[in-house]
C-alpha cells in the first residue's frame, strides 16, 4: 500500500504516520528527514541540497524527487509524510509511482490554533505534548520539553493560509481519481487511528 498523508499543521500527522506505518508495515518517509540524512552523509545529491539551503533557498523539486525516487525504489509499501506540498510536486510524483490512497486529516482552524499554541515538543525524540492535556514538562524519554518560537497565533494563521493555497489543489488532483479519504482529525490518537483503519479497510482487505 502506497499512502500519502495530508493535514493542516497541528493535525497530528507525525503521530498518525507512526501509527499507520507500524500497523501496516509501511516505510515512513519524510522528505525533510530524507534531505537532512543525505546532507549528514554528504552524498552527492545531499551536497547539492545543502548548497541551496546555505543560500537560504528550498531544495528544488527536481532534487527532492531524485532523493525520493531512490528511497522508494523497490519498496512495496510506504507512507509519504508532508509530501507532495504543491500540485507541481504531485504531478512529478505521478511520473515515478502510483499512489494508492491519500489520507486527509481534517481539523477546524480554531482547534488547529489551540493545539499549536499549547504545544510542547521534545528536542530529543520529537514527541509532541499539549499543555491543555498534559501537566508534565518532561518527555517520557526524560528530556525537558520546549516550545517552538514560531508556534504563535499569528504565524499559525499564516501557515494555515499557505496550507490552504498549496494543498487544496493537490487534494483536487487526487480526488479527481477517487484516491482521497477524508478523516475527522478531532479526537484522541487512538480514536483518529481507528477512523483511518476504517478508511483503509477495503484496500487492506484485498491484501
Amino acid at each position: 500500500m502506497k499512502v500519502v498523508l495530508f493535514g493542516p499543521p497541528g493535525a497530528g500527522k507525525g503521530t498518525q504516520a507512526c501509527e499507520i506505518s507500524a500497523y501496516y508495515g509501511l516505510t515512513h518517509i519524510s522528505t525533510g528527514d530524507l534531505i537532512r540524512k543525505n546532507i549528514r552523509e554528504k552524498t552527492p545529491i545531499g551536497l547539492v541540497a545543502l548548497d541551496y539551503i546555505e543560500r537560504g533557498k528550498l531544495a528544488p523539486d527536481e532534487v527532492v524527487m531524485q532523493l525520493l525516487g531512490r528511497e522508494i525504489a523497490g519498496l512495496d509499501g510506504y507512507l509519504l509524510d508532508g509530501f507532495p506540498r504543491t500540485l507541481a510536486q504531485a504531478k512529478m510524483l505521478d511520473e515515478i509511482t502510483d499512489i494508492d490512497v491519500v489520507i486527509n486529516l481534517q481539523l477546524d482552524d480554531e482547534l488547529v490554533v489551540s493545539r499549536i499554541v499549547n504545544r510542547m515538543v521534545c528536542p530529543v525524540c520529537g514527541r509532541s505534548y499539549n499543555k491543555l492535556l498534559h501537566s508534565t514538562t518532561v518527555c517520557d524519554c526524560g528530556a525537558t520539553l520546549t516550545m517552538r518560537t514560531d508556534d504563535t497565533p499569528e504565524i499559525v494563521e499564516e501557515r494555515l493560509k499557505v496550507y490552504r493555497e498549496q494543498t487544496l489543489p493537490i487534494l483536487d488532483h487526487y480526488g479527481a481519481v477517487g484516491k482521497v479519504k477524508d478523516i475527522d482529525g478531532n479526537g484522541s490518537v487512538g480514536e483518529v487511528f481507528e477512523k483511518i483503519k476504517k478508511a483503509l479497510y477495503d484496500y487492506d482487505k484485498k491484501r
